[in-house]
């Protein structure tokens, strides 16, 4: 199989824009995207029986007569791709809708804390704010060293931030603005040892990494497969450690409270459950093009993509290469300013003036660039932003 531009016909994407963007929305290629529509014409050929009978093993109306409901088979397929049992592994909208779930179940107390890194996702960020007001509880931030000299200093300091009154860690597998990947295994085991959960986002890792989430050691995994495991959107997951389970609600209750975790998650109300149910074919179009030589391919982009730039614009990397999957950030030139308002600038810039879509946001009073390397990328794309912000 030969990566690169020529890889486009099998997506939708404008062939006019050097989309450097997929770790944000994800996108979809064509043969699943007809998947996902075959099945939303069989809904619609017979919504009730489909929605109310075969879909999940809940039965508001009438009993099931699908053995196993569609959405515990889609599981069943989809669960083997990180690692999983179908039986530990619900569907959820994103990776936010899962960490909403597990963080609004906890029984937290007045003064219990709540532990993030300053490379947290915003909305997960909030989440915890408002998880914890609510309780009396607290959210503290841990300073991750940036530029970071390996995983090590990693471990070292989110060790040293953990205190007697510590409940739970929440922790990025893959970090969205700095797109590094974090020692989840190493620190989830001294984690346990202190006797603190570990909730993971990996809302960027799936397909992205080779995963094997129950080898990890952690009690929740939240993540996106709509992002690098080509399913539609909004498809992610949230696997539970099988004694996690109890206890566990979905925001949203519905008919299948305190029956279980996925008659609980796999019926909250009506909604289109084509993404889910279209995931198989997702992972059925991964595996044809070779799991481990997109995953090869896409880290060796984004790698040469972040020597490159940062050659080129003569800044320093925040990071040694253990720590990038198929992202790297970047950080530009001091001349394009510093603020969220001179990223929006650049961004909209390389978007509407050059045809570059990316990833471009303020951080720690710098600007940084996202790369995302995907297999209908290749070094043509890169050096077009290269030169794109060099004659700016």
């Amino acid at each position: 199989m030969t990566f690169g531009r020529s890889m486009l016909d099998q997506w939708l994407l404008d062939p006019d824009v050097i989309y450097l963007n997929h770790g944000t929305v994800g996108a979809t290629p064509k043969r699943v995207l007809a998947k996902q529509q075959a099945i939303r014409d069989e809904i619609e050929r017979r919504p009730s029986q489909f929605l109310l009978r075969e879909l999940t093993g809940v039965a508001p109306v009438g009993r099931p007569r699908r053995e196993p409901p569609l959405l515990r088979a889609a599981a069943a397929d989809v669960a083997p791709f990180v690692g999983a049992k179908g039986e530990d592994f619900v569907f959820v909208d994103n990776a936010t809708t899962g960490i909403n779930a597990v963080l609004r179940s906890l029984d937290l107390r007045e003064g219990d804390e709540v532990l993030v890194t300053d490379h947290v996702y915003g909305a997960v960020a909030k989440v915890a704010a408002f998880v914890t007001r609510r309780r009396g509880a607290r959210v503290r931030s841990i300073e991750l060293p940036y530029p970071v000299p390996g995983p090590d200093a990693v471990v070292a300091a989110v060790l040293a931030a953990i205190g007697p009154r510590t409940r739970v860690l929440v922790l990025d597998h893959v970090t969205s603005e700095s797109a590094l990947v974090l020692p989840v295994r190493e620190i989830a085991s001294r984690c346990r040892a202190k006797g603190v959960r570990v909730l993971v986002d990996g809302a960027h890792a799936p397909g992205a990494l080779a995963l094997d989430v129950p080898s990890l050691g952690v009690d929740w995994y939240s993540a996106n497969l709509h992002k690098w495991a080509f399913t539609p959107r909004a498809s992610g997951f949230l696997w539970v450690a099988p004694e996690r389970h109890e206890g566990l609600h979905p925001t949203v209750i519905s008919w299948g409270l305190d029956q279980g975790l996925s008659a609980e998650f796999d019926l909250t109300g009506t909604r289109d459950p084509s993404p889910f149910l279209a995931a198989p074919e997702a992972i059925a179009f991964f595996r044809s093009l070779g799991v481990e030589a997109v995953r090869a391919y896409n880290h060796g982009l984004a790698w040469e993509a972040a020597r490159h730039l940062s050659r080129r614009w003569g800044t320093k990397l925040g990071m040694e290469e253990e720590m990038v999957g198929t992202m790297a950030t970047v950080q530009l030139p001091d001349r394009m300013g510093s603020t969220p308002e001179d990223a929006a600038r650049v961004r909209d810039a390389l978007l509407f003036e050059d045809r570059i879509e990316v990833q471009l946001h303020a951080w720690r009073d710098r600007l940084l660039v996202r790369v995302s390397a995907q297999v209908y990328n290749d070094l043509e794309d890169i050096e077009r932003l290269a030169a794109a912000v060099e004659a700016r």
